[in-house]
């Protein structure tokens, strides 16, 4: 599962994706709008602040999330910033599901924000400019895939102090309410068994909302942080009478990493929420695997 021809035929496809996506311009932004924007109206010397990559999807086209899946590339970004200056790194909102063809993959049909967090030096002078400057890379697919790359700028002035911009900060404190988290009202632990992953989940506290009815639950969706199932396989979720839940899930063919994982790193969506009042739309869960026996 985790060697042999598959395993390297997968990764020398990964390998030479991203290497195209990184050096080809011929595509760029078919299916696809980029911008940088800024949260604050100035740079404040010393004072970290978010950048937004603003992407606007064509009707019919779709980008990935941080880890696609079984197919696709993921949005990336790759700064050139002056001397003294840090990024973060790029933080993508809870993934959902979109199709690369019919093949069940990771990413965004909707248009959405990434957001980095850049920390300036604190020796700016007021009253300058700068300008910061980065490389996107990304893979749109409607009824064709487009990898494309763009280098992409944004000056702001440097103040003593910065205003938000109304319009970016909106949509960015969206995004960051669109975030997967642990929650401790949930526990959870993992199996393997040839290629059948069962994953239980059980209510621990009274902050937990519990599905209503299968059918509700019928409708989660399990996506995978290191591709260790299959996106495109089928996944069920069977509802318990005590609000507990079995997933099960079903082994990639391929795995890029070096050895098996320890834990089964997965975000469960559940449009009705997990926690009370129907909060907490992605739960977050890493369990370790239990193998053998």
């Amino acid at each position: 599962m985790t060697n042999g021809p598959s395993r390297r035929f997968v990764l020398l496809l990964t390998l030479l994706l991203s290497s195209f996506v990184l050096h080809s311009s011929s595509f760029a932004q078919q299916g696809l709008k980029l911008q940088l924007v800024s949260e604050q109206s100035a740079i404040v010397p010393g004072q970290p602040f978010t950048v937004g990559l603003w992407l606007e999807h064509d009707r019919g086209y779709h980008t990935y999330w941080r880890f696609p899946g079984i197919v696709g590339v993921p949005t990336q970004m790759k700064w050139q910033l002056p001397r003294g200056w840090k990024a973060g790194e790029l933080i993508y909102p809870e993934p959902e599901r979109t199709l690369m063809f019919k093949i069940k993959a990771q990413g965004f049909d909707r248009d959405v924000m990434l957001r980095t967090e850049i920390t300036p030096p604190a020796n700016l002078k007021v009253g300058e400019s700068v300008t910061l400057t980065g490389t996107a890379s990304w893979m749109a697919c409607g009824n064709s895939c487009h990898p494309g790359s763009m280098d992409l700028s944004l000056t702001l002035p440097v103040a003593a102090t910065a205003e938000l911009n109304t319009k970016w900060h909106k949509l960015l404190d969206a995004e960051r309410a669109r975030v997967e988290q642990r929650s401790d009202a949930w526990t959870s632990s993992a199996s393997e068994k040839g290629d059948v992953i069962t994953l239980v989940m059980k209510p621990v506290t009274s902050e937990a909302r519990v599905s209503k009815s299968q059918r509700e639950a019928d409708k989660i969706i399990v996506f995978t942080e290191d591709g260790w199932f299959d996106t495109d396989k089928p996944q069920t979720v069977l509802r318990h009478a005590d609000g507990s839940m079995t997933v099960t899930l079903i082994k990639a063919d391929a795995y890029l990493g070096d050895q098996p994982p320890k834990t089964l790193r997965v975000i469960l969506r559940n449009e009705e929420g997990w926690l009370s009042g129907g909060k907490l739309r992605c739960l977050q869960m890493a369990p370790r695997i239990q193998r053998g026996g």
